[in-house]
């Protein structure tokens, strides 16, 4: 049984990795089209709302405890390529949340650098290692303490990630700047003789691929334009920014009214009140946080705090559920 005590209200499925036999590789929490299989059986057909419903329902308040809707984020080819097919047999029409600069030739390197760290290494900790050493000048063992905390509050909030993930991404989002991350993991590439513009093409959407999904009847919504994984740290103006270039792109690709752009999701789960305030003034209907729990410091009350405030399980915990 999916529902229980914990999950009994309405909620969204967050997808991002697929694999295959052919193009896409298996790693960290991706799965394949026989998984998507069993999820969408254990959650059972009839509890999975297509989209337009779920926003509709939400609307009219509406909504029903078992009732929940399948997110992706990220715009990533697996999601066309694995899942697609499968959401067209079940006609389950989803939420796709895209970061726009991919189309324009200026993807974020994180979908990259993930690709990097899980095909070029015999495992993940040895990626780890490896850059660890590549940082050796830096305290780690202080940078660790100080966040103590925040280590055991993600533990907490992100059970399906180990405390090598939890510490990656503390090292990556708040001890090195955007460029000094990015220049390790280039240096680590060029280790590797790894090319980067090689893998574009089976790792990201492209316009066809979006027109695509919007004429088979699934909503594509925001998800920033440059993805970056603290937004949160932005200032105002620059948040409003990375939002009205996400809203005019999609807009501008799919040949729609900006008004008709009305949902989203927050990249990595950042956000403040200035995102809020600055989605509202957009005309945002309906935004998909990334967590199943209250989250205080961000003036949570509970868990479907607000319209922008959606609660989201990843698809890696359901089949973390299945499998046992």
């Amino acid at each position: 049984m999916y529902f229980t005590k914990n999950n009994d209200f309405h909620h969204g499925i967050m997808f991002h990795h697929f694999h295959d036999d052919k193009i896409h590789p298996k790693s960290q929490g991706s799965i394949t089209k026989d998984d998507f299989y069993k999820l969408i059986k254990f959650i059972g057909k009839k509890n999975i709302l297509s989209a337009n419903d779920y926003l509709e329902k939400f609307r009219k308040n509406k909504l029903k405890k078992n009732e929940v809707c399948f997110t992706f984020d990220d715009a990533i080819k697996g999601q066309i390529d694995v899942a697609l097919p499968i959401l067209e047999e079940f006609e389950i029409k989803s939420f796709f949340f895209v970061y726009t600069s991919i189309f324009e030739g200026r993807p974020d390197n994180l979908e990259l650098f993930r690709y990097f760290r899980t095909n070029c290494f015999r495992s993940i900790d040895e990626f780890y290692n490896e850059f660890n050493k590549f940082i050796e000048e830096k305290n780690l063992e202080k940078f660790y303490k100080q966040q103590s905390n925040i280590i055991q509050l993600k533990r907490e909030r992100h059970p399906s990630y180990s405390l090598e993930d939890i510490k990656f991404r503390l090292v990556r989002d708040i001890l090195l700047t955007k460029s000094e991350y990015e220049k390790v993991i280039f240096d680590m590439m060029n280790e590797k003789n790894f090319s980067p513009e090689s893998f574009h093409e089976k790792l990201y959407f492209n316009k066809e691929d979006l027109k695509n999904l919007d004429s088979l009847g699934h909503t594509i919504g925001l998800h920033s334009h440059d993805h970056h994984t603290l937004i949160e740290k932005l200032p105002y103006n620059e948040q409003k920014e990375q939002y009205k270039k996400c809203v005019y792109s999609i807009s501008n690709i799919l040949g729609k009214p900006v008004k008709n752009i009305n949902t989203m999701s927050h990249p990595c789960g950042s956000y403040n009140q200035d995102t809020l305030e600055i989605l509202k003034d957009l005309g945002i209907e309906l935004g998909f946080k990334q967590m199943m729990f209250i989250e205080p410091e961000k003036g949570m009350k509970k868990i479907n705090n607000s319209s922008l405030e959606i609660a989201r399980v990843s698809h890696s915990l359901v089949m973390k559920t299945i499998n046992k």
